[in-house]
């Protein structure tokens, strides 16, 4: 059980983050090419399927964490544990606000083909993305470096 725990913790980070690399490093830079009634929809429907995405892995990474927490004992854990479920806490309001305050907005603003208007909110999830692949960064350290 306790493989499987690990498994599917590793794996819905690994999607997370590396979503949030994908999409900052990969796939914006490559839509930036593209004029912005292409751009925009394009960046704000991939967004619309990240963010399912992300809501499953952030269930299965409370989930799973919050059951080897349980496994150890919450006192018993290792700080790096301490550290990632902090930094979790963090990074899961950082989602929220983006999927429930921000993306919302995007998505009308493009379906009213006020581009400029969606623009300035992707360019506000991209600074929120920011700040979520760096705390992802930094929970990866906490989970490998304490050993």
């Amino acid at each position: 059980m306790e493989s499987l725990l690990a498994f599917v913790h590793v794996s819905s980070a690994a999607v997370w983050v590396g979503g949030m690399f994908f999409m900052q490093f990969c796939l914006r830079p490559a839509a930036m090419a593209l004029p912005p009634p292409q751009r925009v929809p394009l960046l704000t429907d991939a967004l619309g399927r990240f963010v399912r995405w992300i809501a499953l892995a952030i269930v299965l990474l409370w989930a799973t964490g919050l059951a080897r927490f349980g496994q150890v004992g919450f006192a018993h854990a290792p700080p790096g544990w301490h550290a990632m479920a902090g930094i979790a806490a963090v990074m899961t309001v950082v989602f929220f606000v983006i999927a429930h305050a921000v993306l919302p907005k995007v998505r009308t603003a493009v379906a009213e083909q006020r581009y400029p208007d969606a623009a300035a909110g992707l360019g506000r999830i991209r600074t929120l993305v920011m700040v979520n692949l760096a705390l992802g960064l930094a929970t990866i350290a906490a989970a490998t470096l304490h050993r």
